[in-house]
């Protein structure tokens, strides 16, 4: 417990120094004191699980004053600048909306939701929801093309589209965001729904494209879909989908390891912005899995199944089936339903809880889920 005085004598040593003192006025609050731009900034600081002095929520106090000495750095420096960003978009050049469109829902159309806990879960089409989005590596905003700064939670993504913009320029991009069909550019991180309508296909070509390469030349492979291949080269593959779409080359001449196509076949379930077993789906898919009766497991499954949107039950069935074949290879390839349950649970389900240890819990149900689909794909599909 010291006061502002003494706590800025003691960071006057060094730029980017912060302490934690207790408040001499409202004991048991806590005041979080950072040195930046040759002057003490004080911040109250919050607990409620993570640390936070704003809508940012922390694991460690590093890492807030971390973010916060960016965010602080870039909004001093370029505060001119950032002002005028949302002045010149390149949003209406990347094809995911025709801006002139009068939107469908403009009457009911909610408030920009921005919050960790608040999702369109469904896959069906509506309103678009965009959420605050922690982004690993250097992201470009997709509305003003400029630079995503700060430790997490750089902007928000839309979950139908996979739309990444900055927050500020959120409130500029329409809410009725479902893309133009003709448009769409990319294959990842687009909505599964809005890329089968906007090809006419029943499934992603890329889902297609790598069972096909798989089925082909990789039935065999031991350790298939379990052994990672090179990542570098699996990201080709996703930037020559997003780039060539049906006519990417992803033959034994370009990608002699077959572990480059399962990698890019799973990257594609994971970059979905709704899981292929959709939030809205999860919990019913999930109690299936708890059930101990086989007959009445299988009907839980069944009446999950039907939760899914139309273009996600389709893909899950094709896949679904094709698991089951790989399973027929179990000798060469070691693969059995249950190892491959071990590797597409957490691939094709997201729990929808924020809750760590609640996600970390269900793993085990992902797993089972993902294995009785395999085991009983004639009977449920």
């Amino acid at each position: 417990m010291i006061s502002r005085e003494a706590a800025d004598q003691l960071l006057s040593v060094a730029e980017g120094s912060y302490l934690i003192r207790e408040s001499q006025r409202q004991p048991g609050t806590y005041t979080l004191a950072l040195r930046f731009g040759s002057q003490t900034r004080n911040f109250r600081l919050y607990y409620d699980g993570k640390h936070f002095v704003g809508e940012k929520r922390f694991e460690s106090i590093h890492d807030l004053v971390t973010d916060g000495l960016i965010t602080l750095y870039i909004e001093t420096k370029a505060a001119e600048y950032i002002a005028k960003m949302t002045i010149n978009p390149i949003y209406e050049h990347i094809g995911y909306t025709t801006l002139n469109r009068e939107p469908a829902y403009k009457k009911h159309m909610p408030v920009l939701k921005e919050t960790h806990d608040e999702r369109d879960s469904s896959g069906q089409d509506g309103v678009s929801e965009k959420r605050v989005h922690t982004f690993r590596g250097p992201h470009w905003c997709e509305y003003c093309a400029n630079f995503m700064w700060g430790l997490i939670a750089q902007g928000v993504k839309c979950a139908d589209c996979g739309l990444n913009v900055h927050k500020q320029c959120s409130k500029m991009v329409p809410n009725d965001c479902k893309p133009d069909l003709k448009h769409v550019k990319k294959v990842y991180s687009c909505d599964l729904t809005t890329l089968v309508k906007a090809h006419t296909t029943k499934r992603p070509m890329v889902v297609d494209m790598c069972i096909r390469e798989i089925e082909a030349r990789g039935l065999n492979s031991e350790g298939l879909y379990r052994v990672s291949g090179f990542s570098d080269l699996i990201e080709d593959v996703k930037m020559a989908f997003d780039r060539d779409g049906e006519k990417a080359d992803i033959s034994v001449n370009m990608y002699e390891d077959i572990n480059i196509i399962t990698g890019a076949l799973k990257l594609y379930f994971r970059d979905l912005p709704i899981p292929l077993i959709t939030y809205d789906a999860y919990p019913k898919f999930i109690e299936s899995a708890k059930i101990m009766d086989p007959d009445e497991q299988l009907e839980t499954l069944h009446e999950a199944l039907k939760l899914l949107p139309p273009a996600h039950c389709e893909t899950l069935r094709y896949l679904m089936a094709h698991l089951k074949r790989v399973t027929l290879h179990e000798k060469e390839n070691l693969m059995n339903a249950e190892n491959l349950g071990i590797v597409f649970g957490p691939t094709l389900m997201r729990s929808p809880e924020l809750d760590a240890m609640a996600a970390l819990n269900d793993i085990r149900y992902q797993r089972l889920v993902v294995e009785l689909l395999i085991k009983n794909e004639d009977i449920l599909f």
